[in-house]
């Protein structure tokens, strides 16, 4: 009997690729998504990369009723991995009570709903925003969390408050809090990858669709920030990678290793590149010249975030095993792979 996993957002960026890694690592998985950032497509590409038809509900995790009936079809699940939440910086700035309600409803329906069943392992996909302006550099889990800039960060530290909460007054329930830097790059098939609906937030979709002349011009947000380029510094972190992290949190819990019953986990590879880094390091890998404009700064963006990985390295065994080049070159397959598809 294969331990079986939910994955709520399961066809989104990293949902899709932790589903694959799971399938991989040869647990049942029921993927829980609406649709509403990713595409029924990812559900196909799973398969043709895995060989493998992950079961799949559509809910909006927003509707207790619902939600609670999806959890209910498989309430003989081992635990939940949980993605499902809007995740643009700009887009929560003019648009926060849609953030808001999104991301803490859906959170609250599932803890309510899988704990009511007895599912009670639940691992939660967190962001380095959580962190607001950091005072000190590398960032390690001991940082103080602060309100961020945005209310997608925001979200993500009220979420992990609320598990803070639930997990000190329900005994039996244990939770692991993944804390992501910037997830780039593509699945090494080039069958998926990040595909954003409308204008890409993020920055590689942006210099993938620009370099693939989807878009007309790449916009970087800022040069006057205390960087030693003007531009904002990231540690960007492979997606699969990324993914890899998720099974094994969910093996620590299975096996009732982890030390408390809420952990903190910061997932990146402890390198900061800035925006300019990376435009300069595809021209070079693709031979492609990027269009791009200097504007001005973007609400919500704090200057520099870096993660220190010790802790995920001691306690979950995990590190980052693939670098810039390999997030850069994997990204381009498979926009080249998507425009080629069109």
């Amino acid at each position: 009997m294969k331990t079986k996993i939910i994955v709520t957002g399961g066809c989104g960026y990293i949902g899709s690729h932790t589903v694959i890694e799971l399938i991989t690592s040869q647990f049942d998985v029921v993927i829980f998504d609406d649709f509403s950032n990713s595409s029924k497509q990812t559900l196909e590409r799973i398969f043709k990369i895995t060989g493998i038809a992950p079961t799949f509900i559509e809910v909006d995790l927003k509707d207790y009723d619902a939600t609670f009936k999806a959890f209910e079809t498989h309430k003989d699940a081992n635990g939940v991995i949980h993605f499902a939440a809007h995740k643009a910086v700009g887009e929560s700035v003019n648009k926060p009570l849609m953030y808001y309600k999104n991301n803490l409803y859906s959170l609250i329906n599932t803890l309510e709903s899988q704990s009511t069943l007895g599912i009670s392992n639940f691992i939660f996909s967190s962001s380095a925003t959580v962190y607001g302006t950091p005072n000190t550099l590398p960032i390690t889990e001991e940082n103080d969390t602060q309100r961020p800039f945005s209310p997608y960060g925001n979200t993500k530290k009220i979420a992990e408050e609320i598990l803070d909460d639930f997990t000190k007054s329900n005994t039996s329930f244990s939770a692991i809090s993944l804390r992501y830097f910037n997830p780039i790059g593509a699945h090494d098939s080039g069958e998926i990858g990040e595909l954003p609906n409308g204008i890409p937030n993020n920055l590689m979709p942006y210099i993938t669709q620009t370099a693939a002349g989807v878009r007309e011009k790449l916009m970087v947000y800022g040069n006057d920030y205390p960087t030693k380029d003007g531009t904002p510094i990231r540690d960007y972190i492979h997606v699969v990678d990324l993914a890899k992290a998720h099974v094994l949190a969910v093996k620590r819990l299975i096996n009732h290793q982890q030390e408390k019953p809420l952990e903190y986990f910061n997932l990146g590879t402890g390198i900061g590149y800035s925006v300019l880094d990376v435009i300069n390091t595809f021209e070079n890998a693709t031979g492609c010249k990027l269009n791009y404009e200097i504007t001005e700064r973007r609400d919500g963006d704090v200057p520099q975030l870096y993660a220190a990985t010790n802790l995920a390295k001691e306690k979950l065994g995990w590190f980052a095993v693939k670098n810039l080049d390999d997030m850069i070159s994997s990204s381009w397959t498979w926009e080249q792979n998507l425009r080629n598809e069109n």
